[in-house]
């Protein structure tokens, strides 16, 4: 009996190149020894749905698109019992695909589909937001918006240069949050303009943010928070900081911790894998170690 695969395709992620692919792809699947079904999103939070109530029906579930729609697959896993939930392939196809570089996912769509039928399961950690999930970050703050404000066009055609053209308008009017922080018995209480809880060796495509020994299933997430600055030189020892020219700065807090509480007197908007989270004045992040099995060589 062949086994089922359900295949989540977001056509508009990247530049479209899925539809150039398309049918190499189901090839590969197919000679894998899958009987595959494909479902191209409709809209927002279809791959979720998608996901919640087809995974009984089939032995994988692979998806292509950008982070954002391995998120809303990886969302709609977790929402369903562990016995339930069935192993994940991921073809990237967006602008960023900072997951995916982290897994060592190839770039080349043929190659990335060879890797979502492969039998080398990769227990992953997830992230636990309040009720929801995130796969590789949860971030507040400076920038956050960039990615899920950015028009989908924009990003196709620009890639990075379109974060960072979005991102530069912000810096006239720094907004900063007071917030108390909780982890393993420790509490800070400042004032941050960013904040980043992640599972991943790069953020928005760059590497080198991420300080400390990354694993993405070793039970701990990667924690930075800046502080607001006060003055240029502040604010350039902070940019030191964030481009690697600086090791080390009182400006900036870096830890690892498996759970995390974010209070704040006002609602805060945080971002999921670069789609907008939600406002909230009570955050807590927990690591759920080896959640879901992702397929990698």
């Amino acid at each position: 009996m062949s086994k089922r695969l359900l295949f989540i395709a977001n056509p508009r992620s990247g530049k479209g190149q899925i539809k150039d692919h398309l049918a190499d792809i189901l090839d590969i699947m197919i000679k894998a020894g899958y009987q595959v079904s494909v479902h191209i999103t409709q809209s927002g939070g279809d791959a979720t749905d998608q996901t919640i109530a087809q995974a009984e029906n089939f032995d994988r579930i692979v998806c292509s698109g950008g982070d954002g729609t391995l998120d809303e697959v990886v969302t709609g896993m977790m929402k369903l019992e562990p016995s339930q939930r069935k192993p994940i392939g991921y073809i990237p196809a967006g602008s960023t695909n900072d997951f995916g570089n982290s897994l060592g996912i190839d770039k080349n769509m043929l190659n990335a589909a060879r890797m979502s039928v492969s039998d080398n399961l990769f227990p992953c950690d997830i992230g636990r937001f309040n009720s929801d999930s995130f796969v590789y970050v949860a971030a507040f703050g400076l920038f956050t918006e960039v990615s899920y404000a950015t028009p989908q066009d924009m990003k196709n055609i620009l890639g990075h240069a379109a974060y960072i053209i979005e991102g530069a308008k912000q810096l006239r009017d720094i907004p900063s949050f007071r917030m108390q922080v909780e982890y393993d018995g420790n509490v800070i209480y400042d004032e941050f303009i960013f904040g980043m809880i992640t599972n991943s060796k790069s953020v928005g495509g760059f590497q080198g943010i991420i300080r400390g020994d990354i694993g993405l299933n070793d039970g701990v997430f990667e924690v930075t928070l800046i502080k607001m600055p006060r003055n240029p030189i502040e604010l350039n020892e902070i940019l030191g900081f964030m481009t690697g020219i600086i090791s080390d700065s009182d400006m900036v807090y870096a830890f690892q911790t498996e759970e995390i509480k974010f209070l704040s007197s006002d609602v805060v908007p945080w971002t999921l894998d670069g789609e907008f989270g939600g406002k909230h004045d009570v955050v807590v992040i927990k690591d759920e170690s080896h959640a879901v099995e992702i397929a990698i060589e």
